[in-house]
């Protein structure tokens, strides 16, 4: 198959992978389907990418490493959206968005989620880059790669599960969640999120091989993302209005990103 090929073909199933979330979401009434789909959808064009033989002699063990761990993160994380999802629990960037547009929802969701489309279509590609990589041998940065992305599954999953454990506590009711990792970074999920597709860079990149800088443009994208406008902008406006003060305490004394020691805090909750 050629490159070219394989492109157009992985960016049309991810388009209609997403109309298909759109669907579900607007049928059943739960916008977490969205996040399950859309997580389970790029590990599986990203397995794709990787295995698919471009060149004589592939698959090779690093497309078939590349493939395990993006199928071992997806795995995960759609499982975990899943769950929370069976259980009844949604996303409130979504019930926020319904506010927004209205009557308009259904038709700017449609175009909202075939931009995730794009954004995973992007994602893909860091993972194909990265699988594709010519270095004939093993190397330091592959071990590299892959202590980055155990490292990252490992801590989305304990801060997932440390949120859930949290949220289960009735005594938390109404409470803002600091324990564990959640009182190093406000967004510890997203940190760790954004340090595995990190990891796809540091793979791709190589000597005699330029195209490997084309992987850093999924964690860049994933920062953008994260940090500047899917992720942290909506849920903290989501949180201030359901948590307040205590919320605002929160932010004056622990990161939004990057993990860190918590500061002083100057604005006490009442």
């Amino acid at each position: 198959m050629t490159i070219g090929t394989l492109l157009v073909a992985i960016a049309v199933a991810l388009s209609l992978v997403m109309m298909g979330a759109w669907s579900v979401a607007l049928r059943s009434g739960r916008s977490g389907w969205i996040d399950a789909i859309w997580s389970f959808a790029i590990g599986g064009a990203g397995v794709v990418a990787a295995l698919v033989p471009l060149a004589p002699g592939e698959p090779t063990a690093r497309q078939i490493l590349v493939a395990v761990l993006g199928a071992t993160w997806a795995l995960r994380l759609g499982w975990h959206i899943t769950r929370r999802t069976l259980g009844g629990g949604d996303d409130p960037r979504y019930a926020q968005l319904r506010d927004e547009w209205g009557a308009a929802f259904r038709q700017r969701l449609f175009l909202f989620l075939q931009i995730q489309a794009a954004c995973a279509f992007v994602l893909a590609v860091s993972m194909l880059v990265a699988a594709h990589n010519p270095a004939p041998h093993w190397r330091v940065g592959d071990a590299i790669g892959v202590l980055l992305i155990v490292v990252a599954i490992g801590g989305e999953a304990v801060s997932d599960q440390q949120l859930t454990r949290f949220r289960r506590d009735r005594t938390n009711h109404g409470k803002v969640c600091d324990v564990g990792l959640w009182g190093m970074s406000r967004h510890p999920n997203y940190f760790f999120e954004w340090l595995g597709w990190l990891a796809y860079g540091v793979i791709a990149i190589g000597p005699g091989y330029a195209w490997g800088w084309l992987a850093l443009s999924g964690p860049i994208l994933m920062y953008l993302l994260l940090v500047h406008a899917s992720g942290i902008p909506p849920l903290e406006a989501h949180m201030l209005r359901s948590r307040g003060v205590a919320f605002r305490a929160y932010q004056a004394r622990v990161n939004a990103f990057w993990p860190g020691p918590q500061r002083a805090n100057r604005m006490e909750p009442s």
